[in-house]
């Protein structure tokens, strides 16, 4: 399987991930010579249409959705020409037919399946792929989340496409893994000599990721209510992330090596009981306020009647290893914050000794002596901000010192090169067949079960969302996790 697929095959092609993401990712990836000779993309959906009439559905998103700099009409033109549209619902045995006409000659040259759509729809489609022939050696087949909303459901989605694709061939898509900040971690923990030997337990006090949304439900309603935060941020995204924080370093970048150690570490994540729960997790749900000087209205508002489903949590945990021993991740998302943004917050420990007075103090003046903080901004901006102490400017007989930033903005540093989406990484390595930067098995599973370990918490100890005003970071309750630790999140 090394060997680009030759046939992109997208079903849920008229849904609103296929139009933001797919396609123009797809676009760019043309644009930049990066597809194989001789490529086709063959969408489908439910809706009855022709080719002609679908790429002029593709070519109005890539209008919308690209930047004005990226669009070009002329490689508009030879895209959606690479584009066939072949209508086939789930079951339907003869539109499976017709689909496979359209890629009939083509399977030994590789065929990439992408399903863009729920995951109801993951078994029975490959089962249809199955009965048409179009599943060989050659095949492989990525999925979007959520891959279950549980432990028990993962193993049944898991199983249907195990049955019919051996792990190999099967790409679970964490869009997270594909954006370049989060590639990032990798080379800055394992490609600079500074850092690997400070990243444990030593010299970490503690370790923050946060994620933080400005909309509601935005159309989401149907899927997200019964959903909620843990399950739609914290299993996948967050999870992932804190993965790559945590690993042990991999005996080389390949695929099996970098998941071998990520799974590990997920492994190690210390279980929530009912009674830890209350006082390692906050659960709460945003009411009217105003997100960015404008009114918005509340969650039980937008959904039209109440409910306990949780649009912001915060947690506390553990991870029970050498290397992490007692230091204490904090991780927290919601909607409705005051601003978007994802960032992870490395809070190393004070100096053992301060020479320059006790607890950093030296006489009246004192000389704010703080540790040395690491802050990695994944979104809206891209960068990385190293905090130091350094001596302030001055002939003062006593060492005053001050805390400056060592930034490294990414958009700055390759202000030559474009940013490019999460989604182009990943189509490019489906087709390559690379799964490094998709998620196995094991550790969907190793995740689902963490999960699952504080929603049976909440449920025995009766943990209802607390009310936070939206354009605020979560209920008091999430700013009493940390600070009773005597740190405070970075806002």
């Amino acid at each position: 399987m090394t060997e680009p697929s030759a046939t992109f095959l997208l079903f849920g092609a008229t849904g609103d991930l296929a139009r933001r993401m797919i396609f123009p990712s797809l676009y760019n990836l043309l644009s930049d010579g990066l597809l194989p000779d001789d490529f086709l993309i063959v969408a489908s959906g439910r809706s009855d249409m022709d080719d002609e009439a679908f790429r002029k559905e593709v070519d109005a998103a890539l209008r919308q959705f690209l930047p004005a700099d990226r669009y070009d009409g002329d490689v508009a033109a030879r895209f959606v020409a690479l584009i066939g549209y072949q209508p086939v619902d789930a079951g339907n045995a003869d539109q499976f037919a017709k689909l496979a006409e359209r890629i009939d000659g083509r399977l030994e040259r590789g065929l990439s399946v992408y399903l863009s759509t729920p995951p109801s729809l993951f078994a029975p489609t490959a089962q249809g792929l199955s009965e048409a022939g179009l599943i060989t050696p050659h095949t492989r087949i990525a999925m979007e989340k959520p891959i279950g909303k549980d432990l028990a459901s993962s193993k049944i989605v898991n199983d249907g496409i195990g049955a019919l694709f051996v792990e190999e061939q099967i790409f679970r898509v964490d869009h997270y893994l594909g954006k370049e900040t989060v590639q990032n971690l990798l080379a800055l923990r394992f490609g600079n000599v500074m850092f690997e030997p400070l990243w444990n337990t030593t010299a970490i006090d503690h370790v923050q990721i946060t994620v933080g949304e400005t909309v509601g439900l935005e159309g989401r309603v149907s899927y997200y209510d019964g959903v909620g935060a843990l399950r739609d941020m914290v299993q996948n995204h967050m999870l992932q992330i804190l993965s790559i924080i945590a690993m042990e370093p991999p005996a080389r970048m390949d695929p099996t090596a970098v998941r071998d150690e990520k799974v590990k570490a997920l492994r190690s994540l210390r279980p929530m009981t009912a009674e830890t729960v209350k006082h390692l997790s906050v659960r709460g749900q945003y009411t009217p306020g105003a997100v960015g000087g404008q009114i918005v209205t509340g969650y039980a508002d937008e959904l039209g009647q109440p409910s306990d489903t949780e649009t912001f949590v915060a947690l506390k945990a553990y991870i029970d290893n050498w290397r992490w021993q007692g230091v204490p991740f904090y991780l927290r998302t919601g909607k409705r914050m005051p601003a978007r943004q994802s960032e992870i917050v490395i809070q190393f420990k004070p100096v053992r000794h301060s020479i320059f007075g006790r607890d950093g103090q030296h006489g009246a003046g004192g000389t704010g002596l703080e540790p040395n903080t690491l802050v990695i901004r994944l979104q809206p901006e891209e960068y990385i901000r190293l905090q130091i102490m350094t001596k302030r400017p001055g002939l003062e007989r006593q060492v005053q010192l001050e805390e400056v930033t060592l930034d490294v903005s990414l958009t700055a540093a390759f202000a030559g090169q474009r940013r490019r989406i999460a989604y182009e990484r990943l189509i490019l390595d489906l087709l390559a067949g690379d799964q490094t930067l998709f998620v196995r098995r094991d550790e969907v599973e190793a995740q689902w079960a963490w999960i699952d370990s504080i929603i049976d918490g909440w449920r025995e100890a009766n943990v209802k969302p607390a009310a936070y005003s939206s354009g605020n970071w979560g209920p008091s309750s999430a700013i009493a996790l940390i600070e009773r630790d005597g740190a405070s999140w970075h806002d």
